[in-house]
C-alpha cells in the first residue's frame, strides 16, 4: 500500500525546530541531543547496539526491507528485557489463568519460561493463545473493548516490537505522536497551539469509528510488507491479528470468535501496528499531491485522533480526507462527531482532554488571545472521580489516609492537565473538593460536622496539606 514519498518539510517543520522557533523549551525526552528517544532506554547494551544498528540501517536506506529479523526475536538478551519490561508493566493474566506472580513463583521461574518461549519460535512451534476482551468504560457512556493476551504471548509481542520499533521509528513522520518514545500529549498540544496562532484556525477535527476494531488486516500487511521482507515475522503478526477472542457472555458462559478486522487494544504491538497502519495516511498527507503541498494543511496525529488545521477548510481538502481513509485504508469516520471547527468564529475544539478556543482579553476587550484549557468533560469526568473518593464508601477511611490518596491521585491529574491556562480550572476543581470534603466530614459523625470559628474549609485544606498543587 504505498503512497507517494513526503517532501523534506512534512508537517510543516519538524517538531522540535517549531518548538525552538516559538520560543517554548521541548518537552520530549533527549531534548537537544542527537541520540534518538528509543536509543536511550534502559537495555543491555548488546540489545541498544543491536536497535541502534536497525535504525540506523533504516535511516540510510529508506526503501530497504528488511529479511532477516526472526533469529534476532528469541536472542536471549531480547527476550529477557522483553520479560522485564512485561513484569514491569504488570497486568491481569490472560485466558490461560497465569500470571506474572504464578510465573515468577513457578519451577525455574521466567527462565524457564523464556528458554520454552526460545524453543518454540526457535523451532517455529510457537501458537499463540487467545485474547481475553474486557469492555471499559468511556467518559460519553458506550464501553471500549480491551484485548488482555495471556503473559506468554505478552513476551513474544514485546520481543517483536523490540526488534521493529527502532526501524518504524526511523520511518514514523514527525506530524505523529501517539505510542511513540520520546514524544507526549503535551507535545501534539504545542503543535497544535503554534499552527492556530500562525493562523491555521479551520480545523478539520476526524474521529474515527472503532479504529482499533475495524483496521483491515490485508491492508495493515501490505503496509508491513513495504518494510518487513521477513516472512517468520510477518506470520507472528499475522497468528496474533487472527487470535480468538474470548467474551465473557451475560448469562455466564463465554463466546469465543476469530476476528477478520481490527488489532485488539491492549495487545502489546498493536499500537506500533495502528502506527504503522496511519503511517500511509501521513505520507499521502504530506506527499507531492497530498494537501501539505496544495492548501499548505498541517497535520497533527495522536494515534487514531487527529486533526488537519488550515487557513481555510474547502471541500478539496474534506473531500481528499475522507476518500483517503475510507476508500483507501478501508476506515470509517464518525460523521456525527467528525466535524469542522472554525475557530476565528468563536468555536471551540477539544483534543485530548483540552479546549482550544479564543477568548477576549480581560484588559483590552478589543483584542482576543487563544485559550488552552482542560475541556468541560475533562472536569466533569475528574469531579466523578472526587466525588467517588469521598463518598460513603470511604467515611471510614483516616483522614490522613484519605486525604494522602486524593493528593496523589490529584498531582498525576495536575501533571497531565498543566498544559495551557488551567488556574481558572484548578479553582473550578478545589472549590468542588471543598464542598465534597465538608460533606463528607459531616458523614464521618452521627453529630453535624461544623468548622471551627475561626477556620474555614480553605484553612483545614492547607493544614491538612490536601490539593495544595490545585491552588
Amino acid at each position: 500500500m504505498p503512497v507517494e514519498q513526503s517532501g523534506p518539510t512534512c508537517c510543516g517543520v519538524h517538531a522540535r525546530e517549531k518548538e525552538c522557533r516559538l520560543g517554548r523549551v521541548p518537552t520530549t525526552e533527549n531534548a537537544g541531543s542527537k541520540t534518538p528517544a528509543y536509543m536511550s532506554r534502559p537495555l543491555p547494551q548488546s540489545l541498544s547496539s543491536l536497535r541502534q544498528a536497525l535504525g540506523r540501517k533504516a535511516k540510510q536506506e529508506p526503501e530497504f526491507r528488511f529479511y532477516s529479523l526472526y533469529d534476532l526475536v528469541f536472542r536471549h538478551d531480547v527476550l529477557q528485557s522483553a520479560w522485564q519490561k512485561v513484569r514491569g508493566n504488570g497486568g491481569a493474566a490472560g485466558p490461560d489463568g497465569v500470571s506474572i506472580d504464578q510465573i515468577e513463583d513457578s519451577e525455574g521461574g521466567p527462565d524457564a519460561l523464556l528458554r520454552e518461549i526460545a524453543e518454540e519460535l526457535r523451532t517455529r512451534s510457537y501458537e499463540p493463545g487467545a485474547v481475553r476482551r474486557v469492555m471499559i468504560p468511556k467518559p460519553d457512556g458506550r464501553q471500549r473493548p480491551l484485548g488482555i493476551p495471556n503473559v506468554k504471548d505478552r513476551i513474544v509481542q514485546t520481543s517483536v516490537y523490540l526488534v521493529l520499533e527502532p526501524i518504524y521509528e526511523e520511518d514514523f513522520l514527525p506530524c505523529s505522536y501517539g505510542f511513540r518514545p520520546g514524544k507526549r500529549a503535551h507535545d501534539a498540544l504545542a503543535e497544535i497551539r503554534g499552527h492556530i496562532e500562525q493562523g491555521f484556525r479551520a480545523v478539520y477535527d476526524a474521529d474515527l469509528k472503532g479504529f482499533f476494531d475495524s483496521i483491515p488486516h490485508d491492508k495493515l500487511m501490505a503496509g508491513l510488507e513495504q518494510r518487513i521482507a521477513d516472512r517468520s515475522v510477518l506470520k507472528l503478526i499475522r497468528m496474533w491479528l487472527r487470535s480468538p477472542i474470548v467474551e465473557q457472555k451475560e448469562d455466564g458462559g463465554t463466546a469465543v470468535h476469530r476476528p477478520q478486522a481490527g488489532t485488539p487494544q491492549g495487545g502489546v504491538i498493536s499500537p506500533l501496528l495502528a502506527n504503522s497502519f496511519l503511517h500511509w495516511f501521513d505520507r499521502a498527507f504530506h506527499g507531492r499531491s497530498g494537501p501539505a503541498r496544495w492548501a499548505n494543511a498541517k497535520l497533527v496525529r495522536y494515534a487514531d485522533d487527529f486533526v488537519v488545521l488550515a487557513r481555510y477548510q474547502g471541500n478539496k481538502l474534506v473531500r481528499w480526507i475522507e476518500h483517503t481513509l475510507e476508500s483507501r485504508l478501508g476506515l470509517t469516520l464518525n460523521r456525527d462527531k467528525t466535524r469542522i471547527v472554525r475557530l476565528k468564529q468563536g468555536e471551540s475544539l477539544d483534543f485530548l482532554g483540552y479546549t482550544f478556543q479564543y477568548h477576549r482579553s480581560h484588559y483590552n476587550r478589543s483584542r482576543r488571545y487563544l485559550s488552552v484549557h482542560p475541556s468541560k468533560q475533562s472536569l466533569n469526568k475528574e469531579r466523578a472521580q472526587l466525588k467517588r473518593m469521598t463518598s460513603k464508601r470511604y467515611v471510614h477511611l483516616p483522614i490522613a489516609k484519605l486525604v494522602a490518596w486524593i493528593n496523589r491521585h490529584l498531582r498525576g491529574w495536575v501533571e497531565y492537565f498543566k498544559f495551557g491556562r488551567p488556574k481558572q480550572s484548578y479553582s473550578k476543581l478545589l472549590f468542588y473538593l471543598q464542598r465534597r470534603m465538608l460533606w463528607h466530614l459531616r458523614r464521618r459523625s452521627q453529630r453535624h460536622y461544623r468548622l471551627p470559628k475561626d477556620k474555614s474549609i480553605g484553612d483545614l485544606f492547607k493544614r491538612w496539606g490536601l490539593a495544595y498543587m490545585l491552588r
